[in-house]
């Protein structure tokens, strides 16, 4: 094996890059482009771009370039030329949505129509794989800064469109007060994202559909017992219900904010005491409904030595996406509890655009 790193340690070490305010760069045969992320841009290297030469442009998400009212020539993003010496401000301000009731107009914005967007598009999915805001500051360049992390585009395409493979790390016998034969399976993955879980009540037989939850971290509701949400809820129904039946499994899926982050995850709520709803505040960020990649939870069943499940869940799209990963659901077991004043909107907003079956 040679000790150059391959394309999928090179985009781990670009995720990081982009998260400490790094530029770096993307190739595609004889292009390169430099980027940055916005919410980690400093002063010092926005002078650095703007010292570079040529023409940066601001590229973001479709669903941000509609808040902005900013045309999204190229169908999924929008490239937004900069106003003559851009400040840093101006940019943290078309990133992000936190300021948008109290200073709605930030333009006219042009978007660009020609040239093409293939290195743009790829900039704002990495940027939503290092769960920052999709908001990139991007410069076709003839030469780069030595030192930057070079990506080849065609490579690190095929890593992100590809599901990372996970690995058994270790497992050990932890005691639960909803079911003391249980254990903890930790996986991580190859490409050096966040480990995933697995708890596994009593012992399963693998030949059978087992009783199955995927659940997304929800650091809130979880831990902090949050009545937003009815994360929490589920999270010990699930377990409570595995326990009766004294068998069962749970994998917890470092998904947080439906695949956002805990930071953007917060950024939604702000907005949402703004007066918007869960998936309206997803769409002023920059993200989709739901960022989450349920073939996560497929990989670990089948590592784990399951073909199909009984899947506790509302959430059609869940057993839609284990299917096709290759998981049988021979039954939905609906999962209806945590319900409070609190998050009565967000609950109806789930079944109402989401497809919940609440």
């Amino acid at each position: 094996m040679s000790l150059i790193p391959d394309a999928t340690e090179q985009l781990a070490r670009a995720r990081a890059d982009l998260r400490i305010g790094l530029p770096v760069a993307l190739r595609q045969s004889d292009r390169l482009m430099l980027v940055l992320a916005v919410e980690t841009l400093s002063p010092e290297r926005l002078a650095a771009v703007n010292a570079l030469g040529g023409t940066p442009h601001l590229a973001v998400t479709a669903r941000r370039a509609e808040t902005l009212k900013a045309r999204a020539y190229d169908g999924d993003l929008a490239r937004i030329v900069l106003p003559p010496d851009p400040s840093l401000s101006w940019l943290n301000a078309v990133a992000d949505p936190a300021d948008d009731l109290r200073s709605p107009m930030k333009g006219p914005l042009i978007a660009l129509r020609e040239g093409p967007a293939d290195l743009d598009r790829l900039a704002l999915r990495i940027l939503k794989s290092a769960r920052l805001l999709p908001a990139a500051l991007t410069l076709s360049v003839a030469h780069l800064p030595e030192g930057l992390t070079v990506l080849d585009a065609t490579a690190a395409r095929d890593v992100l469109d590809t599901a990372s493979p996970l690995h058994p790390i270790i497992s050990a016998r932890v005691p639960l007060a909803a079911a003391e034969k249980s254990r903890l399976h930790v996986f991580r993955p190859e490409d050096g994202g966040e480990e995933h879980y697995a708890i596994e009540i009593g012992r399963p037989p693998r030949d059978q559909p087992v009783l199955a939850r995927l659940h997304s971290a929800c650091f809130t509701g979880d831990l902090l017992g949050s009545l937003k949400c009815d994360c929490g809820p589920q999270l010990r129904g699930a377990l409570a219900q595995m326990g009766a039946e004294g068998a069962g499994v749970l994998l917890y899926l470092n998904q947080e904010g439906r695949g956002i982050g805990l930071a953007n995850k917060m950024r939604a709520y702000s907005l949402q005491d703004q007066g918007f709803d869960t998936v309206e505040a997803n769409h002023r960020l920059g993200f989709e409904d739901d960022e989450r990649d349920f073939r996560i939870g497929a990989s670990l069943l089948r590592n784990m030595g399951f073909a199909s499940a009984r899947l506790l869940t509302n959430n059609p799209a869940k057993i839609a996406m284990m299917e096709r990963a290759g998981v049988a659901v021979t039954e939905r077991v609906p999962l209806k509890v945590g319900e409070n004043p609190h998050n009565a909107q967000y609950l109806a907003t789930k079944a109402k655009k989401s497809g919940h079956l609440l």
